[in-house]
């Protein structure tokens, strides 16, 4: 039985994925770095951490991982100011589903970044508990952060249903042993090995509440 829903937050409740990509790329490029093929990929899921120390070491960025990272959250909080891109209906949708279960984030988001969201979203009723992979030792696709949501939620991680839009986020989900929600995000699109960790994968954030009482229903019947 469903017993709480963890939302992943970039990616699901605002469209940041790409203004994460677009920030990094410009502070690597200006301070003399070089920006791979592969670092998005790389990066997404990671702790604050994690991404400014992969920075520093592999994409050649100077200045220490916390330096790095400093830089990169002033930047995003700039972009952000007090209107972050929400996605259409994401807010609507979480709090339809904290109507019935409690609700927490799990996100790779730096803290100050995630109250942001949660203010300009007014979800500070509907969200229980909010998670950023800074305060957990790794950040996803490790299960880290979600075993840490489940944890302040109350409730066994094989109990919780996982929302999440990106490739490492729905593994990390997944090996926290949760059931996972796919949505995948449309401009980094989870790869299909991903894709085959998910319980369900979802056309669109609008039908998460009844994927999650067909669920409910379908384990709670004889």
């Amino acid at each position: 039985m469903i017993a709480a829903v963890v939302f992943d937050l970039d990616g699901v409740i605002v469209d940041s994925e790409q203004v994460w990509d677009e920030v990094r790329l410009a502070y690597t490029e200006e301070s003399g770095g070089h920006y791979s093929p592969t670092a998005t990929r790389d990066m997404m899921g990671m702790s604050s951490l994690e991404w400014s120390r992969y920075m520093a070491e592999q994409l050649g960025v100077p200045g220490t991982p916390e330096e790095i990272n400093a830089a990169v959250v002033q930047l995003m909080l700039g972009r952000y100011g007090t209107s972050p891109p929400l996605i259409p209906g994401a807010t609507d949708v979480v709090r339809e589903v904290a109507r019935h279960w409690p609700v927490a984030i799990a996100s790779s988001s730096n803290p100050e970044l995630i109250e942001v969201v949660i203010e300009a979203a007014g979800l500070r009723d509907s969200v229980r508990h909010a998670v950023s992979s800074q305060e957990v030792a790794h950040g996803k696709p490790a299960p880290d952060v979600y075993l840490e949501a489940a944890r302040r939620l109350g409730v066994e991680p094989v109990s919780c249903a996982a929302v999440e839009d990106s490739h490492n986020g729905i593994r990390s989900a997944r090996a926290a042993g949760m059931f996972v929600l796919a949505v995948p995000n449309p401009h980094f699109p989870p790869g299909p090995d991903a894709l085959a960790d998910a319980d369900i994968v979802l056309a669109s954030l609008a039908e998460l509440p009844a994927a999650l009482s067909r669920k409910a229903t379908t384990r709670d019947s004889p």
